[in-house]
Parts: C-alpha cells; sequence; structure tokens
C-alpha cells in the first residue's frame, strides 16, 4: 500500500515542531525534509546539528512519522571536476542527516545542460557522480535518488543516465509532472526504469497559453493522475507519494494550512472510489 508524505517545500517557513504536528493533524506518514525555517541546508540549524539529531529522530518516532527522504541542492551537470565534487560534499553532507534520521536515502538532480555542453556528456557527467555517491554512502545504508527533473526529466532522458550509471542500487524519484509540464509526456513508468523507482512526487497543474505551469490545489489542474496510478499499480508500487507543494519558489501559492490538507482529503476521496 503506498504511504503519503510531503515536502517540506510546501511550508518553506516552518519551523521543525510546526511540520511534525501538521504531519499528524493532517494525517500524513510521513515527511520529506527540504526546507525549514527558511534553510535549505538542514545541518545550519539546532535541530539537524549532530549533537541533537538523536534527539530530534526521537520525536519524529515519537509522532509515528516516518522520514521519506532527505533533498539536498546537488547536482552534477557542471563542466568542471571540482563543481562536481562540491556538490558530492554537499550531498554527503545532507546523507549524515539522512543516516542520522533513519531516512532510506537522498535526494540530487542531474540537473541542467550547460552552455557549450552536449547532452552526452551531461549524462556522463552525472552517472559518473551519481556512482561515487552510491558507493562512498553503501556502508552507511543511505541510498542516492535521482529526480526527474530539469533537462533530465522525461524517461528517456533518466534512462540515459542509469544506462551509465555503474550502480544498481541508485534509484529514481519519479516526478512526472516535470515531464508533463515541459512535454506533454504521459505519466507512464517506463519499463527501463521500473525497477528504480523509489519514491513518486505528486503536484497538480495546468499549462497556460504559452505552455508553462501554473500549480493548482490537488484535483483542480489538468494532470492524469489516473494514467499515472494505474502505471504505479502495474510495477506493484508500495513506496511514499509525497506531495510536492512548491511553495518556497512560488511564493504566491496557497499557504501550506490549505495545501496540505488539501492534499489528504484528496488523496482519501481518490483512495474511497
Amino acid at each position: 500500500m503506498m504511504k503519503t508524505s510531503f515536502s517540506t517545500l510546501g511550508c518553506p517557513s516552518w519551523n521543525f515542531s510546526q511540520i511534525l504536528r501538521a504531519a499528524v493533524d493532517y494525517g500524513y506518514d510521513g515527511v520529506e525534509f527540504r526546507t525549514v525555517c527558511g534553510e535549505v541546508d538542514l545541518w545550519k540549524l539546532s535541530d539537524f546539528q549532530p549533537s541533537a539529531l538523536a534527539r530530534t529522530r526521537k520525536h519524529i518516532e515519537g509522532a509515528g512519522i516516518l522520514v521519506s527522504c532527505v533533498d539536498t541542492s546537488a547536482c552534477f551537470h557542471s563542466p568542471g571536476v571540482a563543481e562536481r565534487k562540491g556538490n558530492v560534499d554537499l550531498a554527503l553532507r545532507m546523507a549524515e542527516i539522512a543516516a542520522e534520521l533513519g531516512a532510506p536515502a537522498i535526494r540530487v538532480f542531474g540537473d541542467r545542460i550547460q552552455p557549450g555542453c552536449s547532452r552526452e556528456d551531461t549524462a556522463k557527467w552525472i552517472a559518473d557522480s551519481l556512482t561515487e555517491l552510491a558507493e562512498q554512502l553503501r556502508p552507511e545504508n543511505i541510498e542516492v535518488w535521482l529526480e526527474t527533473h530539469g533537462d533530465f526529466a522525461t524517461a528517456a532522458d533518466v534512462c540515459s543516465i542509469l544506462d551509465k550509471a555503474d550502480e544498481e542500487s541508485i534509484g529514481v524519484i519519479w516526478d512526472p509532472a516535470n515531464a508533463f509540464a515541459q512535454t506533454g509526456e504521459k505519466p507512464v513508468v517506463a519499463a527501463e526504469m521500473a525497477d528504480r523507482v523509489r519514491h513518486v512526487h505528486l503536484k497538480d497543474l495546468r499549462r497556460n497559453v504559452q505552455c508553462t505551469p501554473e500549480y493548482v490545489l490537488t484535483g483542480q489542474g489538468e494532470f492524469p493522475f489516473e494514467t499515472m496510478f494505474a502505471s504505479l499499480a502495474g510495477i506493484n508500487y508500495g513506496g511514499f507519494v509525497s506531495f510536492e507543494w512548491e511553495k518556497h519558489w512560488h511564493p504566491e501559492l496557497a499557504p501550506p494550512e490549505v495545501a496540505l490538507p488539501n492534499f489528504i482529503e484528496w488523496w482519501k476521496g481518490r483512495e474511497a472510489r
């Protein structure tokens, strides 16, 4: 059975206590940590300092909430070796937090083909960085999950990276709305990606006349959810479906007090059908 979590991208100004209380009160199974108190580098916050992580984990477990994933800003598209290494180091630092909180994985990006660079070269740089990360994190039992995002949002583009990554434990965070918004790609799990899907991001949207996405409350847009869920059923997916309300990047969106309970109401209505 699929479980629900929400990305804290949707409540960017909330502190740890507010996030945990909302997860319990609204009826989520888990939390995906991204932004807390407006900060994306969680190690800068008192609740995520090494000396505090055991206490933070105890509060999370005491509330009956799971940490579905710890998100990073790490991306590996740069042609510069030093810049890619810096992003690997960033991911490793966040992985320390993930391990202490009992999370299964960290989220990373590909992400954008840089000026003057080819798609083939960029995919190779991303694959090499993912492999390096996965190898370093294996002893910690933390996986690396690549989000379908940016210039590598479609199934074919993600698979081009996975084919080059010499590490079968690398997983995928499938965010089908990204490819749907960019290209209209139907939310169907590609056969080559089926055994890599570890986590799913969910958001609803409309595409305006300029074909750019406008995010709307779940169930009020045009994203074909039933196609997505039928595809997930076809691969027997039983992980988290994580609501990603991008208020941190789009402050004009409805507040979390509206969006987070709306998602759960929509989810329960869908289950009841």
